[in-house]
């Protein structure tokens, strides 16, 4: 185990760079500039060839390799040993230095991602938490008796979460339980009544692969070897469907949570978009719109590394759990 540890850690910068060289490359191929807006005052020439300058937009190859310099923590590991001077008056820069944003002349990437990570981590959370929930259960109450109603009903609402995108099942919860029956706010944050129509339309489409991934895992277990032991044992059958088929059966869910982990605590870019959630999606979507590069580039650096230091963990997750996971 402590070899995958290595050997992903390892990987990481690689994987980085490319996402990185791909994101940038596709990024600047999108017409206009992040400083020349058709809306409001237009600044002059000379400002807007200032600009440019200043933050390296006038070249791909110099942005690319001034912005991997910064946001790599080569240039905060360069003044430490007191091989550069520091800028910005003499202030240390950060580890990792995401850049200036060109939307929010006043803020940074850093300070942009520090108030909106954790909004999204939060909201994220609450919708995994609850897609296991509901998952788990209809997977396992579906496993149970194959073929009957109950089955065929989970089976039914699995398929309703994977097929409804985001932003109709956002609107329908909107107009069920915030329009007509008033029980939550439709938009906003930062009480828990505002949390929880989003992190039920975000938890959906987990909860349903979750509910199809423990039916099959169960239904397999349940033909195996030791639960028949179980069984003829003299157990109570609610002791062998919990106790000895569930364990194998969740490996193939812990598997999924990873990649599904890093997706929903970075936040739905569509979900939070409906409900007015000021998360990392929000801020994503007005970036792109924008062309805001330093924006665009912080915020898929750190979607990346969540990834895959979240599939780092559930595999070693997975193989705590059944060393026999390869």
């Amino acid at each position: 185990m402590t070899g995958l540890v290595i050997r992903r850690l390892v990987q990481l910068p690689v994987i980085l760079l490319a996402i990185y060289t791909a994101t940038l490359s596709l990024a600047w191929l999108v017409p206009g500039s992040p400083v020349d807006k058709p809306e409001g005052r237009r600044p002059s020439a000379a400002v807007i060839e200032s600009l440019e300058r200043r933050y390296h937009l006038d070249r791909f190859d110099r942005f690319y390799g001034s912005y991997l310099w910064r946001a790599s923590g080569a240039r905060w590991a360069a003044e430490r040993a007191g091989l550069v001077e520091r800028a910005d008056g003499g202030e240390p820069s950060p580890v990792f230095d995401l850049g200036p944003s060109l939307q929010y002349p006043d803020r940074t990437v850093n300070e942009i991602v520090g108030d909106a990570l954790p909004v999204s981590v939060t909201l994220g959370a609450a919708a995994l938490v609850i897609a296991l929930v509901i998952g788990v259960t209809a997977g396992v109450v579906g496993a149970w008796k194959p073929g009957s109603w109950w089955d065929a009903a989970t089976l039914g609402v699995a398929l309703v979460g994977i097929s409804l995108p985001a932003f109709v099942t956002g609107a329908v919860l909107i107009l069920a339980f915030g329009v007509w029956l008033g029980w939550f706010p439709v938009g906003g944050w930062g009480t828990l009544g505002q949390m929880v129509l989003p992190a039920v339309t975000l938890s959906l489409p987990f909860a349903a692969y979750i509910a199809r991934l423990t039916r099959m895992g169960m239904i397999e277990q349940m033909t195996s070897d030791h639960v028949r032991t179980a069984r003829a044992k003299g157990l109570p059958e609610r002791t062998v469907l919990l106790k000895h088929a569930m364990k194998n059966a969740m490996v193939p869910v812990i598997s999924y949570m990873g990649p599904a982990a890093a997706h929903a605590m970075t936040g739905s870019f569509v979900v939070e978009r409906v409900f007015r959630v000021p998360g990392l999606g929000e801020h994503f979507v007005s970036a792109v719109l924008g062309k805001d590069l330093f924006l665009i580039m912080g915020v898929v650096l750190v979607y990346s590394t969540m990834l895959v230091l979240f599939n780092l963990a559930s595999d070693v997750f997975c193989r705590w759990v059944d060393p026999r996971f390869a």
